[in-house]
């Protein structure tokens, strides 16, 4: 089993509350999870990373148990081996792929090198902009940058909220190609949320749709 996933949470704002609630198992390694903006998409991806604590429930992926309530079992977001996907402003382009290989929060230096750094570097096409800043690069140049520290780490899955949601139509395609290239070449569980059809078309070999906060099976 890829995907267990039993995720039982109670978020509130003031007077306001939102429950979310999915249950969902796939053997897939390609899980599109497909809805509208608030539908809570992204809040089960947090707590799938370990960045939300769930009420109660289940979750594993890749037949690695990550949390279970009742036996008090709560990786922390560091022991699940999944990849913050925010560049660091401050540092260069290949600082920021070095940093996925880091242990420790000590920043990589300027001039890091690994084979893993050189190979998503030349992979992604990003050799020529290895020294520049975040700031200075495009939407879909920072988006590439952003998946090759995820890749650089050899994370155990790979949880990817939007990936293509800021590029313009062209490079949309291009990177969707990219990256179909690249989990198939890797055989990596990935779970992807998206509100585009176009995105479950190229990696949904199991897709399911989220509405307030649940499975919509209708």
């Amino acid at each position: 089993m890829q995907f267990d996933l039993d995720i039982q949470k109670t978020l509130r704002s003031g007077k306001r509350s939102f429950r979310l609630d999915l249950r969902l198992q796939s053997d897939s390694q390609r899980l599109v999870i497909l809805g509208p903006s608030g539908a809570g998409k992204s809040q089960a991806l947090r707590a799938i990373a370990g960045l939300l604590r769930p009420d109660s429930g289940r979750i594993a992926v890749g037949g690695a148990l990550l949390f279970d309530a009742a036996a008090r079992i709560d990786l922390q977001p560091q022991q699940r081996l999944f990849q913050v996907y925010a560049l660091f402003p401050h540092l260069s382009v290949r600082q920021n792929i070095a940093f996925g290989e880091t242990r420790g929060w000590r920043n990589p230096g300027r001039h890091a090198s690994s084979e893993g750094v050189e190979r998503w570097l030349a992979a992604f096409h990003l050799a020529h902009l290895a020294h520049q800043l975040p700031g200075e690069l495009s939407g879909g140049q920072r988006q590439r940058v952003a998946l090759a520290r995820a890749l650089v780490a050899q994370p155990a899955a790979l949880l990817l909220d939007e990936p293509f949601a800021a590029l313009d139509p062209d490079l949309r395609i291009g990177l969707r190609g990219e990256l179909d290239r690249l989990q198939r070449e890797l055989a990596l569980p990935m779970i992807l949320i998206s509100h585009d059809a176009a995105d479950a078309e190229v990696f949904g070999d199991h897709v399911v749709r989220m509405q307030d906060g649940r499975l919509d099976r209708a």
